[in-house]
């Protein structure tokens, strides 16, 4: 993948939850479909359960749903949404034959121990983590730092592609425009005004 070819497009997923699980809560994923020169060019949504086990399809069923064959790459804003909800990148890769990167903004141990403490016993939701692999430390050109796993992208194109989305701080275009989608869907809901 070329990281400076114009019509390069990309979806960029985010999603909504903002910290509460209530038994059948759901989040909000929003997809912004973006070209290598910043402008949106399509966007969808979709709802996966928090707590759940649902992530994985959702991104699929919105990467499908957009109805771009011209998106090359999925971005998303981590690969554990909704309360522990883990999205398989491999299996988004293979099932849409896209190239996925999720790009996280913090240095941290990772889940484990806080997925251990909340579904004790689920060793699916444990084991569907740990398959994620180790996540890669990035210095963007902006002077930030993020940390990425790459599916179906060799890691260099996939640090490539996201300094490239990233006009200034640590949060690539793609994803900053999906999430305020995202959160206008949570708000909006919330409001009574959807």
């Amino acid at each position: 993948m070329h990281a400076g070819k114009p019509g390069l497009r990309m979806l960029g997923i985010a999603e909504s939850y903002r910290g509460r699980h209530d038994e059948g809560a759901i989040s909000h994923l929003a997809g912004v479909v973006m070209r290598r020169d910043l402008r949106i060019d399509g966007f969808g949504t979709d709802e996966v359960t928090v707590g759940g086990n649902d992530a994985t399809e959702a991104v699929v069923r919105l990467v499908q749903s957009v109805g771009r064959p011209d998106v090359r790459l999925v971005m998303l804003s981590g690969a554990v949404v909704a309360w522990f909800n883990v999205i398989d990148g491999a299996a988004v890769a293979d099932e849409t034959g896209c190239g996925v990167v999720s790009v996280t903004y913090e240095a941290s141990p990772g889940l484990e121990d806080a997925i251990a403490r909340h579904f004790p016993g689920d060793a699916a939701r444990l084991a569907a983590y740990r398959r994620l692999g180790e996540r890669t430390e990035v210095a963007l050109s902006t002077g930030a730092t993020v940390w990425l796993r790459s599916f179906g992208l060799d890691p260099a194109d996939a640090a490539a592609l996201v300094d490239a989305f990233t006009l200034d701080g640590r949060v690539p275009e793609p994803v900053r425009a999906a999430r305020l989608i995202a959160r206008g869907l949570r708000c909006g809901r919330r409001s009574g005004s959807r």
